[in-house]
């Protein structure tokens, strides 16, 4: 769903050539606008307060301050502001920081235009964006416990949940359930303050960790 205002983006990266394409990609799309350029997460705190970004997209590893300090920083700074983690590493530690620091997406560099714009669009919108890879290296995460954990989630809500865990907007599922979007959206609410996540993000790194659904086999046993 394209924004009926241009959405403000601020780009983090310490190569000036990722910068400048990044600049070069925003150009592209009348929704989507540069709200500014930061070199480090240092520069990056401090540019979040003065242009006031929607989205800012992030490098995670970069000299001075990291991504991961600089999320966590913007996060607790401008609650308001979504980031989403632009890298090329996969290594799960650093999947599972920053999505603990705050990342509404993570992204690899290599995706395409359309999916970054796309990214974007959906962060802005309050989705949380996560690629295939990035759900697969977390499934992996360190050995988590055995047992489930005694969370009270009721039936309709693990549905949910599953599909969030899988990508899911909430518009998608919407159709894959039947539901109405605001009982969609009244299920995420309560699953979120179940987990005690402060976002989708959180909500499905703390899933996958503690095997809250059934993801990955879920359409084996349909």
């Amino acid at each position: 769903m394209i924004s009926s205002k241009p959405i403000r983006v601020l780009i983090v990266d310490d190569h000036a050539m990722v910068r400048s394409g990044l600049r070069m990609f925003l150009m592209a799309f009348e929704d989507l606008e540069l709200a500014g350029e930061a070199m480090n997460g240092i520069e990056a705190v401090r540019l979040a307060g003065l242009v006031k970004p929607d989205v800012i997209l992030m490098d995670l590893i970069m000299p001075g301050m990291d991504g991961i300090r600089a999320t966590a920083q913007i996060r607790k700074l401008h609650p308001q502001v979504r980031i989403i983690a632009l890298t090329s590493f996969t290594d799960s530690n650093l999947i599972h920081e920053a999505l603990e620091a705050g990342v509404s997406g993570y992204l690899f560099k290599d995706a395409s235009a359309a999916e970054l714009a796309s990214a974007i669009r959906a962060t802005y919108a309050g989705h949380s964006i996560l690629s295939p890879e990035v759900t697969q290296a977390l499934l992996v995460y360190t050995a988590p416990p055995p047992d489930r954990l005694n969370i009270d989630l009721t039936g309709r809500e693990k549905e949910v949940l599953t599909l969030m865990v899988e990508g899911k907007t909430n518009a998608e599922i919407s159709e894959a359930l039947t539901l109405s979007l605001s009982t969609v959206k009244f299920h995420v609410s309560n699953i979120l303050s179940k987990l005690d996540a402060k976002s989708r993000g959180q909500a499905i790194l703390f899933s996958i960790k503690h095997h809250l659904t059934d993801f990955p086999n879920r359409s084996e046993k349909e």
